[in-house]
């Protein structure tokens, strides 16, 4: 074994998928250091907001470093001051060789795919996107070609069919904690011996872009279903309702379609949209100008029409 107990790890993370993994390898080995993206100004006041590991690095008093640039010369130096063994990146940027070579064993990633599938920013997005009954979870060593490195460890999981990308990046930030652990370990292992991934294989999950959207109900109700449900909760699936954007992020699907594609109908126990083939029924939403509800919210104090379509 090539572990100790003066192993070195540095974290290297910005959102909240992030915090597990950190919190995990911080009580299995003691982090070094926290490098997340500088705070950002937000609302009226464009007061600083902290990225929300950041918060947590805190809580658990570790060293951070917010680089502005990671080819900063200051921020090398003071990441090669720490002597690190090993860096774990788990949704943050990505990282230029000078950075990813420092380490004594190496730097790994932690992606919420099965690679080479759904390279990219948006691996769960897409996973929900296209209905998949699978996905899992991969961690690789860094090279220059984006999530192309040599896998370390795989891990697989059932996707549950009206998961949600936020209900599916909830359960995956968890099981990232035991993941990361079992990442380091292996790589502290003798034994280690990296697979190189399969470029046939290959697939892409690009970012996705709320002018991108738009709910196309000349679908199947299924196809929908997966549709919203992969752009829930950012950036939301839209459609137009009286001129308006109209954002709806949780359904379910229906076995009878009563119209046209498109076309609604709202009762006092569903709001339901037809499709290509079947229906739909609305769970979550938010209409123009208002909060997101749930159904049995919005139909309390709901006082319009019955019957309408909507991309008018």
């Amino acid at each position: 074994m090539k572990e100790d107990k003066e192993i070195k790890i540095v974290f290297m993370g910005t959102s909240s998928f992030a915090i597990p993994a950190l919190k995990a390898l911080h009580s299995e080995f003691g982090i070094k250091c926290l490098v997340t993206l500088l705070d950002k100004p937000q609302g009226r006041g464009r007061k600083p907001v902290p990225t929300p590991i950041k918060n947590t690095a805190e809580q658990l008093e570790l060293p951070i470093l917010q680089p502005e640039n990671l080819k900063d010369e200051e921020f090398i130096d003071a990441l090669k001051s720490i002597e690190p063994d090993i860096i774990c990146v788990v949704a943050f940027r990505i990282l230029p060789k000078i950075i990813y070579e420092i380490p004594r064993i190496g730097t790994f990633n932690i992606h919420p795919s099965l690679l080479p599938k759904y390279r990219g920013a948006a691996p769960i997005n897409w996973t929900i996107i296209n209905g998949e009954r699978e996905t899992g979870i991969s961690s690789f060593l860094l090279q220059d070609k984006i999530d192309a490195g040599d896998i370390i460890l795989q891990k697989k999981y059932e996707v549950k069919e009206n998961w949600t990308a936020g209900d599916l990046h909830d359960f995956l930030s968890k099981e990232s904690a035991p993941f990361a652990v079992g990442t380091c370990r292996a790589l502290l292992s003798d034994s280690f011996r990296p697979l190189r991934q399969d470029e046939s294989k290959a697939s892409s999950a690009p970012k996705l872009f709320a002018e991108k959207s738009e709910i196309n109900w000349n679908n199947s109700a299924i196809n929908v279903r997966n549709f919203i449900h992969g752009h829930s909760p950012i950036p939301g699936a839209w459609t137009i309702f009286h001129g308006k954007r109209f954002k709806i992020f949780r359904v379910q699907c229906e076995k009878k379609a009563n119209g046209v594609p498109g076309t609604f109908h709202i009762d006092k126990n569903n709001f339901t949209v037809n499709c290509e083939t079947g229906a739909i029924s609305l769970l979550e939403f938010q209409l123009p100008d208002k909060k997101l509800s749930s159904f049995k919210q919005f139909i309390n104090g709901y006082r319009g029409g019955k019957e309408g379509k909507f991309g008018i």
